[in-house]
């Protein structure tokens, strides 16, 4: 009899979410306007140490709104990861401001003071800052230059629920910090996202963006374009319970990388994710492999072998000085980023939700080895 297939990735809903959800169906709160928004909100900055939080519809939305509020000039630059999702690079572009890419740490996946040094010139205004996978960035150097030069910062914490940097939480930092509640988050609404800040007016200015730039003196009359980027209280009642399993969440993913670790120690071929720093333990948001240049095939073909033995992955991120649509609109053309480059070619991730059981981390460890041998 064939084994199920192992999904890459299925949360984990065993708390309070049904009792939350039955009571928005039971009193009819479903809109924006219902009570668990504000719980949400409250809940998110307080775990990450910060005095607002502004739920949206998603992470890129939440980078979106972000990147705005913060009034950069067109033509600004923002120095980023190459090594991230699109949404970071789309925020700064829709902004009319120019996405400046830096490569990353071989072991950590993240940026580096030494990239984003390098990458400054007289246009720099921002730094925005994404923590990869499961480590953080190394934050304080490039903190420190960022308030030496005037810079803004924007923390892209999406992958970093219950993280921290040097026993402070990750999306605790900069002048706005962003979260993602997508399924495969560690908090999951669905869909969802919210930024945090510690700036009163900068808060209020977010909260507007977010509901359309409705006055508050005349509803229909509008100053400014926002967007509706409002969360259900739906979704909120999803993410107040997933707050208060948090702590536990945290200790799942962990336990799952210490699964994979011993499994595939001593397995040559690849490179495990770093299981610490000096200023961070590892969260395991996935579980990443970057194959060797030794191995004959790249990720692209792994993943297919694994599929084949009913093992689900994901590539890794594909480099942003690379993206087609950047490249047409004349962003970072004729640049390189090896390490960026390579490992987005060599690196997917194996199975990592919440609800993996052991013999699904054991499945599919074995089927990595297998393809290797």
């Amino acid at each position: 009899m064939t084994s199920a297939f192992v999904p890459v990735n299925t949360p984990l809903l065993d708390g309070n979410e049904a009792e939350y959800l039955a009571e928005c169906i039971r009193t009819g709160w479903i809109s924006s306007e219902g009570p668990f928004i504000k719980r949400f909100e409250e809940s998110m900055a307080s775990a990450a140490g910060r005095r607002h939080g502004i739920s949206v519809t998603n992470g890129s939305v939440a980078l979106d709104l972000a990147v705005h509020a913060l009034g950069l000039e067109p033509g600004d630059e923002v120095i980023i990861p190459t090594f991230t999702i699109i949404s970071c690079a789309a925020a700064i572009v829709r902004a009319g401001l120019v996405p400046v890419a830096v490569d990353c740490d071989p072991a950590t996946w993240n940026m580096t003071i030494e990239g984003v040094e390098a990458a400054v010139t007289s246009r720099t205004r921002a730094i925005m800052l994404v923590h990869i996978y499961g480590l953080p960035v190394d934050l304080a150097p490039i903190i420190e230059l960022a308030r030496n030069r005037g810079f803004k910062i924007i923390e892209d914490a999406a992958e970093m629920h219950g993280q921290t940097y040097r026993g402070a939480p990750c999306g605790s930092f900069g002048d706005v910090s962003t979260f993602s509640f997508y399924p495969n988050k560690h908090v999951t609404t669905g869909e969802g996202g919210m930024i945090l800040t510690d700036d009163d007016a900068l808060a209020d200015r977010l909260a507007s963006l977010r509901n359309l730039c409705f006055q508050p003196q005349q509803r229909f009359i509008h100053e400014e374009l926002g967007w509706n980027a409002r969360m259900t209280n739906l979704q909120a009642a999803l993410g107040v319970a997933q707050v208060e399993r948090l702590p536990r969440t945290v200790e799942i993913k962990r336990r799952i990388g210490r699964l994979y670790d011993s499994h595939l120690e001593n397995v040559e071929g690849i490179r495990r994710p770093v299981p610490r720093t000096n200023y961070a333990d590892n969260i395991y948001w996935v579980y990443g492999i970057v194959l060797n240049d030794d191995v004959p095939f790249d990720a692209k073909e792994a993943m297919r072998r694994l599929a084949e033995k009913g093992i689900g992955t994901r590539p890794f991120f594909w480099c942003m000085h690379e993206q087609p649509v950047l490249r047409r609109m004349g962003f970072m053309l004729n640049e390189r980023h090896p390490i960026a480059e390579r490992i987005a070619r060599r690196g997917f991730y194996l199975p990592s939700g919440l609800a993996l059981t052991e013999d699904e981390i054991a499945r599919s460890a074995q089927a990595l080895k297998e393809i290797l041998a």
